[in-house]
């Protein structure tokens, strides 16, 4: 009934199986991977026909975990799988960014991918076996793609050196890196570090690159027995020569001249004037969508061809030259800590904003439950490169390009014990032309110094390009959005002065090869530096006090065995303290208390009245207490859960013939300790409090 074709392999520590006639049996291509005892679906349909009217390679990715891979049920009230969540999103995209460079210009037809996991093991990264799968279901799917593709993920501890596909429990490790390519070069990484030099990030990739050859080959050994005819693309140039060498004729000379201006939105003015004119010649010949597309190829062939010959750039910037930069903070009065970072025609208005642990964000995926407590958010409304727009919910590009500033950040970001806020950085990109996330990294860095919170360091990004033809290349420093756009490579780097923190590249080609990896981190590095010294002239650490406009929290550690009485009989102890002071308590198992207030006062009373509860009063601590007992002598006062006695001698600094004239049982009194008995027994005064 099934014709199974099987390639089994040892990779890493765990077994790699790719296998495929089995499932999904109707798909053009279909394949069933497993690694260790996670197990991904991956399947590939496509049109037979090219799109009508398409003007771009059609190509979908979908990446869905299901609950029941972990043997989970979802979270939350609607008990099945919704919308993607952010992970998933990013997943898809990791997949996505190295498969599209593979396939040839000519081929518009359209493509959806989809990886389902099936089955999870802890350790065993689904994300990597989709990413397998995916190539492997593309390379017998009968598609002109220019694959197989592979990819591993690198781990780095200073014992171990690089490790393969580091479980979530590998210690030490300083290195989060993913890396794809094909058995020519490298096409994609993407990484999170922990302040690591360029020469141990460049041994990384190439580890990563050696490391997933075997993968290659078992792809290819599947593809073989599959036997399946594969189509032919032939370039759309080729397929419009015709049309391609008037459009050259009637337009060469204009984009050329367009070129030489500066300013973002004056060239693309007069680049739109040129490209209507072909529009009203050629109008009745061609089909619009082939004119768009020819005229595009035309003018990334002019603006590469120039760049090569010339050296010098759109912006009549050199190669290595970062644009103009100016870095403003506290540029809002009401938030808690902002910046306004503008570097050429990109800005980024960045907001930070400080919160207890109930802001934290809570995770629920197959991965298992937890929360994220320094949270990062990018924002793309279509003003900033002055153009109309739907608003709505972030797409894909800009969970990617927030997740990719959050991972430069992250590991500068300071551990609870040291500051156990929530934090929240919200990006607005308020202008755009290019390295818009770098822009955010730059910003976030100076918004959040600004708020008080003590980044290790402070971080910058920079935005690298390629324009390569056969041989000769050069590298872009701060590429802007034409060069973005009509270049072969965006390699974006971001770190502190002492190492990178976050390293991504996408490559618009087949790939690239160590030589250009090593000269682009190097250029990437001495871009990075500037940057950051221009930051630094604005503010180069975190403010030592936080802004008044953001909240308090206050940290008390208790006993363990004290927790149950600062809880007290069915919750009556903590809410009565935060129905008082207004302020909320957070108690963690190991016994760390945090208080959280938007007022000073109340968080300070806050923590006193736990430390009444929980702690032994020292002499001298003061306390708002309660009357409880009103005695001849005196009154018996309750501070927390304990009570101290305040001499009619105390209470007053005049004296008085009776308790009573002063006191009333309930009324609230601040006092303050004056003795502790060997026996434990508290004396209190009134007097000067």
């Amino acid at each position: 009934m099934f014709s199974i074709v099987s390639e089994t392999i040892n990779w890493g520590d765990k077994e790699l199986t790719i296998e495929t006639g089995k499932l999904a049996r109707q798909a053009d291509g279909a394949v069933l991977i497993k690694y260790g005892k996670t197990t991904v679906l991956c399947t590939v349909v496509y049109e037979k026909k090219p799109a009508e009217n398409a003007n771009f390679f059609p190509l979908t990715i979908n990446y869905q975990e299901k609950f029941y891979a972990a043997g989970r049920i979802p979270g939350g009230f609607i008990k099945r799988e919704g919308k993607p969540s952010e992970r998933e999103v990013l997943i898809a995209r990791l997949i996505d960014r190295p498969i599209r460079p593979l396939f040839p210009d000519g081929f518009l037809n359209e493509v959806q991918v989809i990886c389902t996991v099936l089955s999870y093991e802890k350790g065993c990264n689904p994300e990597i076996a989709a990413m397998i799968g995916a190539s492997a279901a593309l390379s017998i799917s009968g598609m002109p793609f220019l694959g197989p593709v592979a990819c591993c993920r690198v781990g780095y501890t200073e014992r171990d050196g690089f490790v393969l596909n580091p479980t979530e429990k590998l210690k030490g490790n300083i290195l989060d890196l993913v890396v794809a390519g094909t058995a020519d070069g490298i096409l994609m990484v993407e990484s999170e570090v922990k302040e690591l030099p360029e020469d141990i990030m460049l041994e990384a990739v190439m580890f990563g690159f050696e490391s997933f050859q075997p993968v290659l080959k078992m792809i290819e050994s599947v593809k073989a027995k599959i036997k399946k005819p594969t189509m032919q693309a032939v370039p759309f140039i080729e397929q419009h020569a015709k049309a391609f060498e008037k459009i050259t004729k009637l337009s060469k000379k204009k984009i050329t001249e367009a070129l030489k201006i500066t300013k973002k939105l004056e060239r693309r003015n007069k680049l739109a004037e040129a490209k209507e004119e072909v529009l009203k010649e050629l109008g009745s010949e061609y089909e619009k969508v082939v004119l768009d597309s020819l005229f595009e190829n035309l003018l990334s062939k002019i603006m590469r061809q120039n760049l090569l010959k010339t050296k010098k750039r759109i912006d009549e910037r050199d190669l290595d030259q970062v644009r103009e930069i100016c870095c403003e903070i506290d540029v809002l009065p009401k938030v808690h800590g902002s910046a306004v970072f503008t570097r050429g025609e990109t800005q980024a208005l960045v907001v930070s904003t400080l919160g207890s642990s109930f802001d934290e964000q809570v995770i629920d995926d197959i991965i298992g439950d937890g929360s994220e407590r320094f949270l990062l958010h990018y924002n793309f409304p279509p003003y900033s490169v002055g153009e109309i727009g739907r608003l709505g919910a972030p797409g894909r590009r800009e969970i990617g390009h927030g997740k990719l500033a959050w991972r430069a950040l992250n590991p500068v970001f300071p551990a609870k014990e040291v500051f156990p806020y929530t934090v929240r950085v919200v990006s607005d990109i308020t202008e755009s032309n290019g390295s818009s996330s770098m822009a955010t990294v730059c910003g976030a860095s100076i918004s959040m110094m600004a708020a008080g919170i003590p980044l290790k360091s402070p971080v910058a990004g920079i935005a690298m390009g390629l324009i390569k033809e056969g041989e000769e290349y050069v590298i872009l420093s701060d590429i802007m959005g034409d060069e973005d756009h009509l270049g072969d490579m965006d390699f974006k780097v971001a770190g502190t002065g002492n190492g990178i923190t976050a390293l991504q590249m996408d490559i618009k080609i087949t790939s690239i090869n160590k030589e250009i990896i090593k000269a682009a981190l190097a250029q990437a590095k001495s871009g990075r530096l500037h940057i950051l010294k221009i930051m630094n002239n604005v503010i180069s650490s975190a403010r030592q006090e936080l802004s008044e406009n953001a909240p308090r929290i206050g940290l008390v550690t208790i006993s363990k065995d004290k927790i149950k009485d600062l809880i007290g009989p069915g919750g009556k102890v903590i809410k009565e303290i935060c129905e008082t002071t207004k302020a909320k308590i957070d108690i963690s198992e190991s016994g760390v208390v945090s208080i959280f207030s938007s007022d000073k006062i109340k968080m300070e009373q806050a923590v006193d009245a736990i430390k009444a509860v929980c702690c032994l009063p020292e002499i001298g601590s003061i306390f708002d207490g309660k009357v409880v007992k009103i005695m001849d002598f005196g009154a018996f006062v309750s501070i927390g859960n304990k009570e101290g006695l305040v001499h009619i001698s105390n209470i007053s600094e005049h004296r008085i013939n009776e308790v009573s004239d002063v006191l009333k049982l309930g009324q609230k009194v601040k006092v303050k300790v004056i003795d502790i008995d060997d026996r434990g027994r508290i004396k209190l005064t009134m007097k000067g409090v």
